[in-house]
């Protein structure tokens, strides 16, 4: 089969489209016809070597954690699946190796849920892991009701369009932090913007004179200095990217894989309430300049692969 590979850390230049063989399905996996694989920051940082102290890596390396595909064979002990159901999933192990960039993709059960029927497959493909990080935010962190107001930096990203729309679906009320480009964006998805830099707190305050119930970070820097003076005397806040939140009295938020989850994700998209925007679609050859784009940073809406 056809994947993109790696055999060392480095820049985009190391990925490669090479010739691997068919993967192995386990007891509790199944194989997917892969038609289509998000690319998110954590893809280009793994390339880099970022989070080499985090996952033991086994070169040579498949990179992508997002999916989207057919199921073509279930392993004994899968009875979640049959061969031609289609399927969503972050597919994340404990470990770096067989990765989504890929025609053919071995995939644990535990990492899968079924596409939901309103997507294409290249919008499938962007919801898993940012649709999960910011479900699993405000339904399990920061436990979001209609009683909230909730202040979400970096709303006009890749998980923040997703964070707005799901708190709006808990009912809640929703501050955005973006840059002004985005705001009518914002606007469109239910959000009350405000720009980054200076004067950021004076005007959430002036939206929120009481201070937010809620808050999640999805950029760090700044956004974790300010946030603490911005809630209520109870409310809550995490973050996504700094772990020194815990320190400061919020939680920290590292997205697992979870079924029940991506049923949810899928609930909300088939009911209309959970939109995915897409930026690019490449095809897997151009993998390299598709984790460039991404790294850039610029783009709004989702980095997808297709595949087939």
């Amino acid at each position: 089969m056809k994947a993109i590979t790696m055999q060392r850390y480095g820049g985009p230049e190391v990925l490669e489209l090479t010739d691997v063989p068919e993967p192995r399905v386990g007891p509790d996996s199944v194989l997917v016809r892969a038609k289509a694989a998000g690319v998110n920051p954590v893809d280009w940082k793994i390339r880099e070597g970022y989070l080499d102290s985090l996952f033991p890596t086994h070169f040579p390396v498949i990179p992508g954690w997002d999916l989207a595909g057919v199921v073509e064979r279930v392993g004994p002990a899968v009875s979640e699946f049959s061969p031609g159901d289609e399927v969503i999933g972050y597919v994340r192990e404990d470990h770096v190796e067989r990765g989504t960039y890929a025609e053919l993709v071995s995939a644990p059960v535990r990492t899968l849920g079924r596409k939901p029927r309103n997507l294409s497959w290249a919008e499938a493909a962007g919801l898993p892991l940012a649709g999960l990080t910011a479900y699993q935010a405000l339904t399990k962190a920061l436990t979001i009701t209609p009683d909230d107001t909730v202040l979400i930096h970096a709303a006009s990203g890749g998980v923040g369009t997703f964070a707005v729309q799901i708190a709006r679906a808990k009912g809640a009320r929703v501050i955005g932090t973006a840059s002004p480009h985005n705001h009518d964006h914002l606007r469109e998805l239910g959000a009350e913007p405000v720009a980054y830099g200076p004067g950021l707190t004076d005007a959430v305050r002036r939206l929120a004179p009481g201070g937010v119930s809620a808050a999640l970070d999805l950029v760090g820097g700044e956004a974790v200095d300010v946030t603490p003076d911005l809630l209520t005397a109870k409310g809550r806040w995490a973050s996504i990217v700094d772990p020194s939140v815990i320190d400061r009295g919020g939680r920290y938020v590292f997205v697992r894989p979870d079924p029940t989850d991506l049923a949810a994700l899928a609930g909300l998209v088939d009911d209309g309430r959970l939109t995915v925007a897409l930026a690019k679609i490449v095809p897997l050859a151009d993998a390299a300049e598709a984790q460039r784009l991404n790294a850039e940073g610029h783009t709004r809406g989702k980095i997808v692969l297709e595949i087939a």
